[in-house]
């Protein structure tokens, strides 16, 4: 191992937050339209249920069909039938994340949109000018990796040796894990060049289900803005 690998493992600081990766978080109709999908009460295949279709398109009344299925639209949704709950979750399928959606009431589960977390995510994230989030994010499953980095490597600096800025950053970032109920950061900053930029290496981890909500990746990408 070479002093400059060594040095960057036994000075990187790293702050946890430990327990397993939030796998279901429950959503609102507002958030799946935020996402880019209508909630719907209409018939599939003559029987009534719901289901999901992308925003704006479908109308009361419409009949199509898709995936050798028949739907009809009875009502877009604007709120949740009484006693009826949304949940979502990721599930990985040959090295893939996916969304899944159901429409909870008691025992009773309907699965109403399941697609690659990933696409969804990235529009919701352009959509909303997550763009430091976005630009961090490095690859999905139940956990979600983000990471940032700048300029050449050195000796990270102790925890006392760190200037406000990235003080300010793991304060915020351990108080978003928190929330979550789960993260891993670790940071190894290597102070200012010469040209006063810094120099630093930054990885997140964090649960990809809770960058659907749009608060999680508000303030995420609010405390991803302290490093440029």
């Amino acid at each position: 191992m070479s002093d400059l690998k060594e040095q960057m493992l036994l000075n990187t600081l790293v702050f946890e937050t430990l327990g397993k990766a939030e796998k279901e978080r429950e959503f609102s109709v507002k958030s799946l339209k935020k996402w880019g999908f209508d909630i719907i009460f209409g018939k599939r295949n003559e029987e009534e249920t719901y289901f999901t279709y992308k925003s704006d398109i479908k109308k009361a009344g419409d009949k199509y069909k898709e995936d050798e299925n028949s739907y009809e639209v009875i009502e877009i949704l604007k709120e949740l039938p009484k006693n009826k709950k949304v949940y979502a979750h990721i599930e990985m399928m040959e090295g893939v994340a996916y969304l899944c959606v159901d429409l909870r009431e008691e025992d009773k589960n309907i699965e109403i949109l399941k697609l690659p977390a990933g696409e969804i995510l990235v529009a919701f994230l352009k959509k909303h000018r997550f763009n430091h989030l976005l630009n961090s994010l490095k690859n999905l499953a139940t956990a979600a990796s983000l990471a940032k980095h700048n300029q050449e490597e050195g000796k990270p600096l102790s925890f006392n040796e760190l200037p406000p800025i990235p003080r300010r950053f793991l304060r915020e970032a351990k108080k978003i894990e928190k929330e979550m109920g789960f993260g891993r950061v670790a940071l190894s900053y290597f102070g200012e060049n010469k040209d006063g930029k810094a120099r630093y290496r930054l990885e997140w981890m964090v649960p990809t289900i809770a960058l659907f909500d749009e608060h999680i990746s508000n303030k995420i990408d609010k405390a991803l803005i302290e490093f440029k």
